[in-house]
């Protein structure tokens, strides 16, 4: 059956879209019930194929049968097999019984019907093209009702779909009806799905209608049940977009107010979602009297969640209102946020700090952000609260291209400063991260005065979960500050952690040698690292010398053949010697490692010989090491 299914179905159903015999005729016949349909159409299909010989109907009727099937699985796998029926049932019978079948099924698992309200939205052309899209509107109707909220919002998403493929005729005559039945319905489940969908019909429908839909909208933003009333909200933004300007001004307005000062802080919340979209519409003139006295009461919402939509959305409100409004409302309700008792409301607006300040009227910019934002800024610094520091980290270091040199070098300097030393992680990774912005400002030099100090200083921090956090900025940071630079300064602090006394900072130190040599190049580290490297071969201390060979395992294929071979190959041999078992065992672990970037004479004549000595070694770990190299490298 399977071979029906995954190879020639293509074929099959092009062969039976072609039949219009008595085998296509009995694929889906009609019986009395729906019930006695469901039965009997894989008896009748299969009967029919046994008497007609033509194997091509049985991969359908498997696929109708697993529609009914009690495995969960096999009705997903049906269901998303869909249009493989429809193809082969042709769009007639798609359309007067496969669609009948199915909304006559949706009783189902969730998972089932979210497939099927999916592969519905697609069904365009298998039901005949858009003259007959409106066939699909009842089984995707009863999907719009169910009680799962994705099933339901899946339904909505495709009846936005098929509501394009309309005709403005066929928009009145089918859809806007069930538009109609869903926002009346007296389940919450149906009005919810109706909000979705008043503004993809309005456009495109008579005057009479329109005034209709209004009104339905205007009874769901005041529905008694609050998921009605949020869904509601959620679409009001969108909605508005779509209506004429003075309905904006004497409908909208008034159900924005209304849902703002809503008793649920959910629906309240989704207001101040609506309110960019509603303030964008709206002339300058009557933004101050229609839309800022409802967002100025948000702003002081005594929920947290509502201000914290509020800050979430503040770039967007300061864009809409323009600078005027800005300057008079919008600076001292961003000083109130930033100041707010709720750490999440704080960190909203901690996250907002240099998209606000850059979106500021530049006549007046730098006095606002000296005079009302700064302030803010320099306690936000010393936050309780760590995400809160961690947001206005990945921000702060953008205020100094607005400010320029002077600005930033005497006032936001040392609160970089405060931030690269903090205690949680996140937030020096946060300033690390953006020391480009600065660096374009203040320069280089500059920037090595103030807060290179700082970063050395934490790179031999007794702690040494603070000098492995540094480790692991230091590729990032190399980049930041260019090779030359990197050399001068932060060199000889990379090769000092390769001697740390703990391992777990000599590992990572190899790693960042690794990731500078991928960033700065061969060359560089055959003239910098390389020798450095070898050199710590003869170090009295063995975890040193181990430290050598960890080395070159992670820089031989970042140095390539050549570096590898006459350079690093040598001292690895050379320490095949070695007093200690483990740094012996240690030698065969790399040659295995740098092995595949050799050429085969280098491993013929000089590692062969090498492996075979240590596999004869007195040492139990040395030899199976040796002999797995041997083994692995193919040497034996």
């Amino acid at each position: 059956m399977d071979r029906f299914v995954g190879g020639s179905l293509k074929a099959t159903t092009a062969r039976h879209r072609r039949r219009e015999g008595p085998a296509a005729a009995v694929l889906w016949q009609k019986p009395r019930s729906a019930a006695q349909q469901r039965h009997s159409v894989t008896a009748t299909v299969s009967k029919m194929a046994g008497a007609d010989g033509d194997d091509s109907l049985y991969p359908i009727a498997v696929l109708i049968d697993e529609l009914r099937n009690e495995d969960v699985q096999l009705r997903l796998n049906s269901i998303k097999k869909l249009s493989t029926i429809a193809l082969a049932l042709g769009v007639e019978r798609t359309r007067t019984e496969l669609l009948p079948f199915l909304t006559d099924t949706i009783y189902d698992e969730d998972e089932v019907l979210l497939a099927l309200a999916e592969q519905l939205g697609n069904f365009t052309m298998l039901v005949g093209g858009p003259e007959y899209v409106h066939c699909l509107l009842p089984p995707l109707e009863s999907l719009a009702t169910v009680e799962e909220t994705v099933v339901r919002d899946k339904a909505v998403e495709s009846l936005r779909k098929i509501s394009q493929e309309h005709s403005p005729v066929d928009l009145e005559v089918h859809f806007e009806p069930l538009v109609k039945r869903l926002a009346s319905g007296d389940w919450f489940t149906s009005r919810t799905s109706a909000c979705g969908l008043f503004s993809v019909c309005y456009p495109r429908v008579s005057s009479t209608v329109k005034a209709e839909i209004r009104q339905h909208f205007r009874t769901l933003c005041s529905d008694d049940t609050p998921m009605v009333r949020r869904a509601a909200a959620s679409k009001l933004g969108e909605f508005a977009k779509v209506l004429e300007l003075d309905y904006v001004k004497s409908d909208i307005i008034s159900l924005f107010t209304a849902l703002a000062s809503d008793e649920q802080d959910s629906v309240r919340l989704l207001a101040v979602e609506a309110c960019v979209s509603i303030a964008t519409l709206l002339p300058q003139e009557d933004l101050e009297t229609l839309v800022m006295p409802t967002l100025r009461q948000a702003a002081e919402d005594k929920s947290w969640r509502v201000r914290y939509m509020v800050a979430d959305k503040f770039s967007e409100l300061q864009k809409a209102v323009g600078p005027e409004i800005t300057k008079n409302d919008l600076v001292p309700a961003f000083q109130n946020l930033l100041k707010d008792c709720e750490a999440e409301v704080r960190a909203a607006a901690a996250n907002k700090v240099k998209e606000f300040c850059e979106n500021l009227p530049e006549d007046n910019r730098e006095q606002i952000i000296m005079t009302h934002i700064l302030p803010c800024v320099k306690e936000l610094v010393s936050d309780t609260n760590q995400h809160v520091k961690s947001a206005l980290a990945s921000v702060i270091m953008g205020l100094s291209t607005i400010l320029g040199k002077d600005n930033t070098i005497e006032h936001l300097l040392p609160l970089f400063l405060a931030q690269l030393k903090d205690e949680c992680p996140e937030v020096r990774l946060n300033i690390i991260s953006n020391l480009d912005c600065v660096n374009e400002v203040i320069g280089i030099r500059q920037l090595s005065q103030s807060l290179l100090p700082a970063i050395v200083e934490l790179a031999e921090d007794a702690k040494w979960r603070v000098r492995l956090a540094i480790i692991e900025y230091m590729p990032l940071l190399a980049g930041q500050l260019g090779v030359e630079f990197f050399d001068e300064k932060l060199n000889t602090l990379c090769m000092a952690w390769l001697i740390d006394h703990v391992y777990a900072i000599r590992e990572a130190a190899t790693c960042n040698l690794m990731k500078l040599v991928e960033k700065f190049g061969a060359e560089w580290a055959q003239n910098t690292i390389v020798p450095k490297v070898l050199g710590m071969a003869n170090d009295p201390n063995y975890l040193h010398r181990m430290t050598t060979l960890f080395c070159i395992n992670a820089l031989s294929e970042a140095c390539g053949q050549d570096i590898t071979t006459k350079q690093m190959l040598p001292v690895v041999l050379k320490m095949s010697n070695d007093q200690v078992a483990n740094v012996r065992f240690n030698v065969a672990k790399s040659l295995q490692k740098i092995g595949p970037v050799l050429d085969s004479n280098a491993l013929q004549t000089e590692v062969k010989p090498v492996l075979e000595k240590l596999a004869s070694d007195t040492d139990m770990d040395v030899k199976y090491f040796a002999q797995e190299a041997i083994s692995v490298l193919a040497l034996a």
